[in-house]
């Protein structure tokens, strides 16, 4: 039996909540394994009911939180007689009283992109934030005993941006489960929905934030009503552009100016968060996916949609590219005339719209919730049994676990505190 400690204290929305509400389910289905899970309380109550998983319910503002885990989640693994932690939120312990494994997946620490971003909107406290989290994630790679990035794409940032080896170890997607809830959307939801009934509707599933770039998305819609013969168009976002109606401190102003500014409030429907169990049945309202961030790690709608059968028009990012292959069309990521052009080759051809859903759905099958507990439990249990600092020969068996472009198995060296 593994006793798993998993720090999951960050998790509060977009790919940390996916990403606990996928992976509890598939630990509480191994037997040989004991979980206790440092989480919201809220949070918490929607997970309860596994048998061998406990959670620690802990409330700690956000600004708080480091500091909070340095100094006393120590103790609370002790306590828990824990074998191994898994730091899921990009910052590790400094000192684990066991061996760490890290999950790095941010990349707006490492996106020269974000920083230009946050200047140009005169976010110069949300720049120097960022800067000082980024010296403390890039740190924490530093102190952790293995770090797990969620797409070779950004391993290979994390390395040339620490000199560490970074193992890579995709996010997973179970169909049955995505697609289970039968709760229909709400009767708002369902109205909005209602507004243009034969529209081509595209969809961009994500909370307001810089880095998804919603601007560039916005500029590009006079572009496609010019070009579409009449035919309307419906843009289904799953945020607001109000102030105070998303999580985090990204203010949208700015985007809401460029939704008037391009007389396209009648296209932007704002959706509002949807339920992720009901998140389904709005991507089978949609014909196009289209994502037009400029930094990402994984990306999880990428996923959601060609397994929804939805074609995908996205940005071209290298981790867009792991991620979706060839089933999706991509485009610069700040070019709003090239990414209407996609749209349009979609939109036209009853052909590519067919291939590209056909592509997709098979490519989906490719990520598994399963498959990445599996990878990580090995991970986990190889540096358990190794009782030592040096992870390379903790995994050198693991059969799952990907390799660099060297063909040399990736792992994080010795674990340096300083």
């Amino acid at each position: 039996m593994m006793n798993l400690f998993i720090n999951s204290l960050a998790a509060s929305a977009g790919g940390g909540l996916t990403y606990i509400r996928n992976v509890i389910p598939h630990l509480a289905a191994t037997p040989e394994v004991q979980v206790t899970v440092a989480l919201a309380p809220r949070l918490c109550e929607e997970l309860r009911g596994f048998t061998n998983v406990h959670f620690v319910d802990l409330e700690i503002p956000a600004g708080r939180r480091f500091w909070f885990e340095q100094a006393e989640l120590p103790n609370q693994i002790r306590r828990s007689r824990s074998d191994v932690l898994l730091s899921a939120g990009n910052f590790a312990l400094r000192k684990s009283p066991v061996p760490q494994i890290l999950l790095s997946r941010n990349s707006v620490y490492t996106s020269p992109d974000f920083y230009r971003d946050l200047l140009a909107r005169g976010e110069y406290r949300m720049y120097l934030d960022t800067r000082l989290r980024g010296m403390l994630a890039r740190r924490s790679i530093h102190w952790a005993d293995a770090t797990v990035a969620p797409s070779e794409a950004f391993a290979a940032e994390l390395r040339r941006w620490t000199g560490k080896i970074v193992c890579a170890i995709h996010h997973g997607f179970d169909r049955t489960t995505f697609a289970s809830e039968t709760t229909p959307l709400s009767s708002e939801i369902a109205r909005k929905l209602d507004q243009a009934q034969g529209a081509l509707r595209l969809l961009f599933v994500s909370h307001y934030n810089y880095y998804r770039n919603f601007e560039t998305l916005f500029r590009a819609l006079p572009l496609l009503r010019s070009r579409l013969n009449g035919r309307p168009i419906q843009l289904l976002l799953t945020c607001k552009l109000t102030p105070g109606e998303n999580p985090g401190s990204y203010r949208t102003e700015r985007a809401a100016a460029v939704v008037k500014e391009m007389s396209v409030g009648d296209i932007a429907i704002e959706l509002g968060a949807i339920p992720y169990s009901q998140l389904h049945q709005l991507y089978r309202q949609a014909d196009i996916y289209v994502t037009p961030a400029y930094t990402e790690t994984f990306a999880h709608p990428l996923v959601e949609a060609m397994a929804s059968g939805v074609p995908v028009v996205a940005s071209d990012l290298e981790v867009h590219r792991e991620i979706c292959s060839d089933a999706a069309i991509y485009f610069p990521k700040y070019s709003p005339e090239a990414l209407a052009e996609c749209v349009l080759q979609v939109a036209n051809s009853k052909e590519t719209a067919e291939r590209m859903k056909m592509r997709g759905t098979e490519r989906s099958k490719d990520f598994s919730w399963k498959a990445h507990v599996e990878e990580l439990l090995t991970l986990a249990r190889k540096l358990v049994a190794s009782n030592d600092t040096t992870l390379a020969a903790a995994v050198e068996t693991a059969p799952t676990t990907r390799c660099d472009e060297e063909g040399r198995l990736l792992a994080v060296g010795r674990r340096d505190h300083s």
